[in-house]
């Protein structure tokens, strides 16, 4: 039942799915006014997805991507990790809300302190992030290296049973996240030297070995961004390769793991749901007079702040797109503190959405009148899944990711980047890939395209799609996988694809030289 999907009931129950995210046009950056000033901690994207490289389709991928919007030369610091946060991604497979399975993510910052003879006494410390060349197994020139660790946590995040993840060669609870692109004189072979820091893990109470990776990667979001927030300033009826990706010269940092899939679910059932959350001590207080460092070692280090207190969730994330134009501006700190299983208090944003109404007036006819509410719709696919597709053994009204392990991978070359609406149901909302337009497939939804479809709900009195035949869309579109699934324009650069292997996001866009941004 879960493998012949495309032209059956089935199929078009899942395709009312991409209203996962109802009113999406930008994805989770800088989406609500706490996270927007603290970018270390701020979760991006989210991608849950059957591996689609060879002779890994028994495994699923999940990457929770943070630090919007990095500008490649941003030296010297570049951009590190918090210290003193953490990483989480988290699984439900059982359908109570609640995760079952938390992979923890924490960083540490190793300094080398490095000095050079300037005519002094004494040598004089460097203030640059390297003083010499870097490539794989050779980083004595870096002046920081960032590792982690990486604790597998069963039951409640907090009080649950956490033990450490391991390399599965030497056993080293320690892994080491690679410096960001400098530029191609400091890192002549960016891709072998990040290759490096991909390590086979050991999982705990898990036959099958895994992998790990966490590393700067050039962003995989698409999305027309500076003109969608000018009041949607775009012909959104107009051809979906027509304008310039924005944030196409732009980095992230990722946190990649690949886990068997038979060691996500939990009895019988194929589906898992899944989100991201970070979180930072309670309390931070700020040395007006800070000597030294912990940077350094010195004797007498005062930090320039000291922090403490139970940790406190600043950021999450499951479906694209829900925090950003979906929670109202009053909520949006709240939902990124919540739980899923508290996503009752925001019910009125799913059933009475403000995108489709804002859209019909910028553009009326074109957009087409807002559908009825309330949106039982939305409510369905938003907050339940749907029976024999993607909904979990218990029903928790919720938001998450959620997807159904038992439906195979789709080869790259064979990618549809509108996912389950594009007949690929191996993509969102069955889960997400890089290569899937969410921003497309959620405006559709929105508009009110699968209104009464196959046991979604109606938008209030109607039971027929919305909108005629109008195809909805913010103008850009992604590089596919491969050169094959490549949209070629005068806006897509079809070199720029995705990888088809582990980590799948791209190596990141390097610092210099400057022709390369």
């Amino acid at each position: 039942m879960h493998k012949i999907l495309a032209k059956t009931p089935l199929a078009l129950a899942m395709a009312s799915l991409v209203l996962t995210a109802p009113s999406a046009l930008a994805s989770s950056h800088r989406e609500a006014p706490f996270i927007a000033g603290s970018p270390k901690v701020d979760g991006t994207d989210f991608y849950m997805f059957r591996s689609y490289e060879t002779n890994r389709s028994d495994f699923v991928t999940l990457i929770a991507n943070y630090q919007p919007l990095q500008d490649a030369y941003g030296g010297p610091n570049y951009f590190l990790l918090d210290e003193n946060a953490i990483y989480e991604i988290h699984i439900d497979n059982d359908g109570d809300a609640v995760e079952d399975l938390t992979f923890q993510f924490q960083f540490n910052n190793e300094y080398q302190n490095l000095a050079v003879p300037a005519g002094a006494d004494s040598d004089t410390p460097v203030p640059l992030s390297n003083i010499g060349q870097i490539s794989a197994g050779n980083t004595g020139a870096l002046n920081v290296e960032q590792t982690y660790t990486v604790k597998m946590i069963s039951g409640d995040r907090r009080t649950g049973e956490a033990q450490a993840i391991t390399n599965a060669n030497s056993s080293s609870e320690t892994f080491v996240k690679p410096m960001d692109n400098i530029g191609n004189k400091s890192i002549p072979d960016y891709p072998a030297y990040a290759n490096d820091a991909i390590y086979p893990i050991s999982i705990p109470g898990c036959a099958t070995d895994g992998k790990v990776f966490v590393g700067q990667r050039k962003e995989g979001f698409v999305v027309n961004l500076g003109e969608v927030f000018d009041l949607v300033n775009t012909n959104p009826v107009g051809p979906r390769d027509g304008e310039r990706n924005i944030i196409g010269d732009k980095n992230v940092t990722s946190l990649a793991l690949e886990i068997p899939r038979s060691c996500l679910t939990a009895g019988e059932s194929p589906v898992i749901g899944g989100w991201t959350t970070a979180s930072v001590p309670q309390a931070r207080v700020i040395n007006p007079a800070p000597q030294g460092s912990a940077v350094t070692g010195s004797a007498g280090a005062k930090p320039a702040s000291v922090e403490g207190g139970a940790f406190t969730q600043v950021s999450r994330l499951g479906s694209p797109l829900v925090n950003e134009v979906v929670i109202g501006l009053p909520d949006k700190n709240r939902f990124n503190a919540s739980e899923p299983k508290d996503d009752g208090q925001f019910a009125q944003y799913v059933t009475n959405p403000s995108l489709p109404v804002l859209l019909n007036v910028l553009f009326g006819d074109a957009a087409a009148l807002p559908p009825e509410t309330p949106r039982n719709d939305l409510v369905t696919a938003f907050l339940t899944g749907f029976p024999g597709v993607n909904q979990l053994p218990t029903v928790t009204p919720s938001e998450m990711l959620r997807l159904n392990t038992d439906i195979a991978p789709t080869p790259p070359a064979d990618q549809n980047d509108l996912g389950v609406v594009g007949g690929d149901n191996a993509g969102f909302p069955n889960g997400r890939r890089p290569y899937d337009d969410v921003v497309d497939i959620a405006l559709n939804a929105a508009m009110g395209k699968l209104c009464g479809q196959l046991g979604a709900g109606n938008c209030g009195s109607q039971s027929t799609p919305q909108n005629g035949s109008n195809f909805y869309t913010d103008g850009t579109r992604a590089a596919g996988p491969t050169s094959a699934t490549s949209v070629i324009s005068g806006q897509i650069d079809g070199d720029d694809t995705y990888l088809p292997v582990f980590p799948y996001l791209a190596h990141p866009v390097p610092g210099s030289p400057s022709d390369a941004l």
